[in-house]
C-alpha cells in the first residue's frame, strides 16, 4: 500500500485524489489488492513459486509450460477468489496473462530485441513483486470504422512521435480494472489490424505515476447507494476501473514491446484473451459460490429449502458453477503449446464454450436467487432503519422467517442477498459477467474461429458421398 502513495494521477468524482489508500471510497479496491499479498503470506505453498534462478516468488508470474502448470494456475486464481471472500484480485493475475501472452507473440516478431525487452521486463516485474493493471480496450470511437479511419485519431491508442529515446503516446483505455492499485500497467492492442493503423499497434508498460496519465475511476455506486452496512461484500471487497487518459505519455523503448508491428496486433489480443478468459471462468466458477450459499441459506431463511421450485434454480446454479470449473480443467489438460517459446496456453476452445456460457447465463443465476429470496432483494428496509429506536422492533417482527431464525438475522442475510440481486452491485456485475474478458460477441467469434469442423463435414460427405 505504500508504495501506491507515488503522485499518481487519480480523480474520482472530477476531484484529484492525493492519495488512494486513504481516500475514503478507494482505500477498499487498495485494500482487496493488499489481500493478494496477505493469502502469498498464509498460503505459500499454494501461492509461491520457487524460480531457479529468482528464488520464492509470485506462483501467478510462473511461466505455464504444460497441463500442470495450468491446472496450478487455475486452483490459485480459485483459491485467492475465495480468499477474497469470493470477489476476484486481478492484480496479478491479468498481469500475467499480459506478460505471457507478451513473450508468445514478441518470439514471433521480426526483431528479436523485442522478445529481450519483454524478458527483462518480466524479470523486473517478478523480482519486485509488482501489482499490475492491463489496458487493453481502447475507447474506439465509431465501431464501424478501424482505427486509421476515426474522425478523431486518438480514439484508439496511438503513437504521435518517436525519437532516440523512446515513443510518445495518446489517446485512452476505457475499463482498465485496479490501475489506481497497480504498480505497471501493461498496455496492448485491442484487435487485429491492417497496414494503414501501424501507428495504432504497439504494447508497452509504464508505472502508474508516469508523466501525462490520467486515471478516471468510475464511481462506487455499490457502496455510495447503499451505505456500508448495507453492502456487506462491496464496502470489503471491490475493485474499480478506469478511463485510463494518455496525455502525451512518454515511454522509453526498453518498455515497449510492439512497435507498428500491424501484423502482430491481433495475434497479441487474441492470445491475452484466451489467458484472461481462462482466468475469467476460474474466478467466475467461485464468485458463483456466493449466489448458491446466497440461495440456500435465503431458502432455508424463508421455509421452502425443500420446494421444487427451490431444488430447480440452485440445480441451475451448481450447473453454472460446475461447467465453468469443468471447462477450465478441460482447457488446462489441452492446452497448445507454443512452437518457439514452449509456453502453453489453455484450449481456446474449452475457455471460450465456458465463457460463453458464462455470459449468457449469468442473468439466470440473478433470477434464480430473486425467485428463491422473494421480493425483498428489491424492497428490504435498510440498517438505519434497523438501528432505529422507533421502528426496530416492528422490523424485527415483521420480518421473521422460518422459526429457527429471528428477524434481524434474516434482515442480515436479505441485505446481502440484496446486494447480490437488488442492489447497485448487481448491475455492476451484469456488465462485469456480461462484457468483462470480452464480450458474447467476442467468444462467439474465438469459439466459431477455433472449432474444427473438419471432422463433422467429413463424416457427412462420406455418408452422402459428396466432396465436403
Amino acid at each position: 500500500m505504500d508504495s501506491l502513495r507515488d503522485g499518481r494521477s487519480v480523480y474520482y468524482r472530477g476531484k484529484r485524489v492525493d492519495d488512494v489508500t486513504r481516500h475514503e471510497i478507494l482505500r477498499i479496491p487498495v485494500k482487496h489488492a493488499s489481500m493478494l499479498y496477505e493469502f502469498k503470506q498464509k498460503f505459500p505453498e499454494l501461492a509461491v513459486y520457487h524460480d531457479p534462478e529468482m528464488g520464492p516468488v509470485s506462483a501467478f508470474y510462473k511461466i505455464p509450460h504444460g497441463v500442470d502448470d495450468l491446472l496450478k494456475r487455475h486452483e490459485l486464481i480459485k483459491e485467492s477468489t475465495r480468499y477474497c471472500n469470493g470477489v476476484f484480485n486481478i492484480v496479478q493475475a491479468i498481469g500475467s496473462d499480459a506478460l505471457f501472452a507478451l513473450f508468445i507473440t514478441a518470439s514471433k516478431s521480426g526483431d528479436r530485441v523485442f522478445h529481450e525487452r519483454v524478458q527483462k521486463y518480466y524479470r523486473y516485474v517478478v523480482e519486485n513483486d509488482l501489482a499490475t493493471a492491463v489496458a487493453q480496450t481502447d475507447v474506439k470511437g465509431d465501431r464501424s470504422l478501424r482505427p486509421h479511419e476515426q474522425p478523431d485519431p486518438d480514439l484508439y491508442v496511438r503513437v504521435v512521435d518517436s525519437n532516440d529515446e523512446g515513443i510518445i503516446v495518446c489517446g485512452a483505455k476505457a475499463h482498465t480494472t485496479q490501475s489506481v492499485a497497480a504498480n505497471e500497467i501493461i498496455f496492448i492492442p485491442t484487435r487485429a489490424m491492417v497496414e494503414k493503423d501501424r501507428d495504432y499497434a504497439i504494447a508497452f508498460a509504464i508505472p502508474a505515476n508516469t508523466k501525462g496519465l490520467k486515471l478516471v475511476c468510475r464511481p462506487v455506486l455499490e457502496v455510495e447507494g447503499l451505505g456500508r452496512e448495507d453492502a456487506p461484500i462491496s464496502s470489503q471487497n471491490l475493485e474499480i476501473e478506469t478511463l485510463t487518459i494518455l496525455d502525451h505519455v512518454f515511454v522509453p523503448w526498453e518498455r515497449v514491446f510492439l512497435f507498428k508491428d500491424w501484423g502482430l496486433a491481433g495475434e497479441l489480443a487474441n492470445t491475452f484473451a484466451t489467458y484472461h478468459r481462462f482466468t475469467a471462468i476460474s474466478y467466475r466458477s467461485v464468485m458463483a459460490e456466493l449466489f448458491i450459499g446466497a440461495a440456500r441459506l435465503a431458502a432455508r431463511y424463508n421455509g421452502i429449502e425443500n420446494a421444487p421450485h427451490v431444488r430447480e434454480d440452485v440445480i441451475e446454479m451448481i450447473l453454472y458453477r460446475e461447467i465453468m470449473d469443468v471447462a477450465a480443467k478441460a482447457a488446462a489438460h489441452y492446452p497448445l503449446i507454443d512452437e518457439k517459446t514452449g509456453i502453453a496456453i489453455p484450449n481456446p476452445l474449452y475457455t471460450n464454450i465456458a465463457k460463453l456460457y458464462s455470459n449468457k447465463m449469468f442473468p439466470n443465476i440473478v433470477g434464480a436467487l430473486v425467485d428463491i429470496a422473494g421480493g425483498l432483494t428489491s424492497t428490504l428496509p435498510t440498517t438505519d432503519d434497523l438501528n432505529s429506536p422507533e421502528i426496530r422492533n416492528y422490523l424485527v417482527k415483521y420480518l421473521q422467517g422460518s422459526r429457527k431464525y429471528t428477524g434481524e438475522q434474516r434482515f442480515k442475510l436479505l441485505r446481502l442477498v440484496r446486494e447480490l440481486a437488488g442492489g447497485p452491485m448487481t448491475g455492476y456485475m451484469m456488465g462485469l459477467f456480461i462484457h468483462a474478458e470480452g464480450s458474447v460477441a467476442a467468444s462467439k467469434i474465438a469459439l466459431y474461429r477455433d472449432y474444427k469442423f473438419e471432422r463433422a463435414e467429413e463424416l457427412v460427405s462420406r455418408l452422402a458421398g459428396v466432396p465436403p
